[in-house]
C-alpha cells in the first residue's frame, strides 16, 4: 500500500471559507450539503461553489443526510439529537434516543429504503460508551444492544441492503451489523483494523468497494468487504490538500464525484472517481415510502 490509486493533484476544491465542515452529504436536488461548528447547515452549488448557510441549530452540527423533499437530518453534538432542517431554514429536534440511554455524541445518519434512519451515538472520547440507534417511519426508537462501542462514527450501507458498516474510530478500524427487520440491530462485527488511524467517513461505490476517509493521517483508503484487499486511493502526507478529512459523499449527476470534508481546512473538495458511487436512498417519510 505504498502508492495511492490516484494522485494527489486530482483533487480539487469544491467550497472554501466553510466554518469547519464535518459533515457533507448529496441531495436528491443536485446540491451539496454540510454543516459549520457554529451550527450551520450549508448549501452548496457543486458547480460554482458557492455555500449558502440557509439555516442555524445554534449547535455543531456533525454528519447530515437529506430525505426527498430537501429536509435536513442532522447530527448536532452540542444539542445531543438529531435535528431535522426544512428546505427553508426551520429547524426542530427530530429524535435525542430513549429515556433509557438518551444521546450523548451522535454523529453520522444514514437512511435505508424503508425510510429507517440509523444514527452513531460516538459516547465520549475515549470513554467506549457508544452505540448505534434506529428511528423508524413511524417515529419510534430502538437503541443497539451494544452501548460499549469504541467512538463509532461514519455509516454506511452496504450494496445488499442488510449489512450496515460503522467506523469505530477508536478501535481502530470498521465494523459491520447485520440488519433484521424484525429484530432491529445486532451486534458489531469488527471487519477491517487501521492501525495508527483515526477513520471518520464512509462510502459505497457501485462495484461494493468501500471508501474509508481519515481525519489522522490525511488519507483515503478503498476496501473491498468482499475479498478484504485494502488500498489507498489517496494520500496527502503533507496535510496540504485533505487536511483532515471527515466526512465524504458521492454526488454530481452520475454520482462519479467524491465530496471531501476537509475539517482541518475549512473547505469541502472533490475527485473524480474510476467507478460512480452506490445510489442513497430518499424516503418521503410524510407518505411512507422511500426512493433510491
Amino acid at each position: 500500500m505504498s502508492q495511492s490509486l490516484m494522485p494527489l493533484a486530482a483533487v480539487e476544491l469544491c467550497a472554501a471559507d466553510l466554518d469547519h465542515p464535518e459533515g457533507v452529504a448529496w441531495g436528491a436536488d443536485g446540491r451539496l450539503y454540510a454543516g459549520g461548528e457554529a451550527g450551520q447547515v450549508y448549501r452548496i452549488d457543486p458547480q460554482s461553489g458557492h455555500a449558502q448557510a440557509f439555516a442555524h441549530t445554534d449547535g455543531f452540527v456533525l454528519g447530515l443526510c437529506l430525505d426527498r423533499r430537501g429536509h435536513v437530518y442532522a447530527c448536532d453534538e452540542r444539542h445531543a439529537a438529531v435535528m431535522r432542517i426544512a428546505p427553508e431554514g426551520g429547524v426542530t429536534k427530530f429524535a435525542d434516543g430513549l429515556p433509557v440511554r438518551r444521546m450523548i455524541t451522535p454523529n453520522y445518519p444514514v437512511f435505508d429504503a424503508q425510510g429507517n434512519l440509523y444514527v452513531s451515538d460516538s459516547g465520549g472520547w475515549e470513554e467506549d460508551n457508544g452505540t448505534l440507534y434506529v428511528i423508524r417511519p413511524d417515529g419510534s426508537v430502538q437503541v443497539g444492544p451494544e452501548r460499549n462501542l469504541p467512538f463509532p462514527n461514519g455509516l454506511a450501507l452496504h450494496p445488499n441492503g442488510v449489512d450496515l458498516y460503522v467506523v469505530l474510530s477508536l478501535w481502530p478500524g470498521i465494523g459491520k451489523t447485520r440488519l433484521d427487520a424484525a429484530a432491529g440491530l445486532g451486534t458489531v462485527e469488527r471487519v477491517l483494523e487501521l492501525p495508527r488511524t483515526v477513520p471518520d467517513g464512509l462510502a459505497f461505490d457501485r462495484d461494493g468497494q468501500l471508501y474509508v476517509s481519515c481525519y489522522t493521517p490525511d488519507r483515503i483508503y478503498r476496501f473491498d468487504p468482499a475479498s478484504g484487499a485494502l488500498a489507498i486511493a489517496l494520500d496527502d502526507w503533507r496535510h496540504t490538500t485533505l487536511c483532515a478529512p471527515t466526512n465524504i459523499a458521492f454526488g454530481g449527476p452520475d454520482l462519479s464525484t467524491l465530496f471531501i470534508a476537509s475539517l482541518g481546512g475549512r473547505n469541502v473538495m472533490r475527485v473524480a472517481m474510476p467507478v460512480p458511487g452506490q445510489a442513497l436512498a430518499y424516503p418521503d417519510l410524510s407518505l411512507g415510502e422511500a426512493s433510491a
